[in-house]
């Protein structure tokens, strides 16, 4: 083999070595950015609001527990 032949095989290599590398890191910005912009969508969007029934549970729960911190403290309800 000859020195130009070396040469030109060490570029092609190196060249090749340097794409694989690019395309990983490319691949690796998009997915950060498409988990930012996840992220910032999830943010801005309100909580949902809770059914109907889930309310009344939640209520009916508040009511309980008021009554059993009377009982704890003593007072006829």
């Amino acid at each position: 083999m000859s020195d130009p032949q070396i040469a030109l095989t060490l570029a092609a290599a190196s060249l090749a070595g340097l794409a694989m590398l690019t395309f990983a890191a490319l691949n690796g910005w998009r997915g950060w950015l498409q988990l930012k912009s996840q992220q910032l969508r999830l943010a801005s969007e309100p909580a949902p609001v809770p059914q109907a029934g889930a309310r009344i549970e939640i209520a009916d729960l508040k009511e309980r527990i008021r009554k059993l911190e009377a009982i704890a403290a003593g007072v006829d309800l």
